[in-house]
């Protein structure tokens, strides 16, 4: 099966989430994105804010900078857990190939 990066700079880099979306924990080498800036999406499920704790979640959009940086986690992932990951981003967020500072290009969901 095809393996992907995937570039998480949100809940995606937590060890709880990701032993729920992928059924294993991830190893992941730190790395981060230009031109995009930090957001937040408000949490409407109470059943996610109930499990989670969260009333928001992180959300990239792309900013007016190129000297923008977000800090992340970029991830080895297979193709059926790239599929899993875009389930639980839902529809508050898009998946986009992107070009990391380390040259590595990753998905990475940014505002839908």
């Amino acid at each position: 099966m095809a393996e992907s990066l995937l570039f998480a700079y949100g809940t995606l880099q937590d060890p709880a989430v990701q032993q729920a979306v992928f059924g294993r924990l991830l190893a992941g080498t730190a790395d981060h994105l230009t031109g995009f800036v930090p957001g937040e999406i408000e949490i409407t499920d109470p059943e996610v804010i109930a499990e989670s704790g969260l009333t928001h979640y992180p959300v990239l959009r792309p900013g007016g900078d190129p000297a923008d940086r977000i800090d992340g986690t970029v991830f080895r992932i297979t193709g059926a857990e790239l599929a899993a990951a875009d389930l639980y981003e839902a529809g508050d967020y898009r998946r986009i190939e992107v070009r990391l500072a380390s040259d590595l290009t990753a998905w990475v969901y940014i505002a839908a």
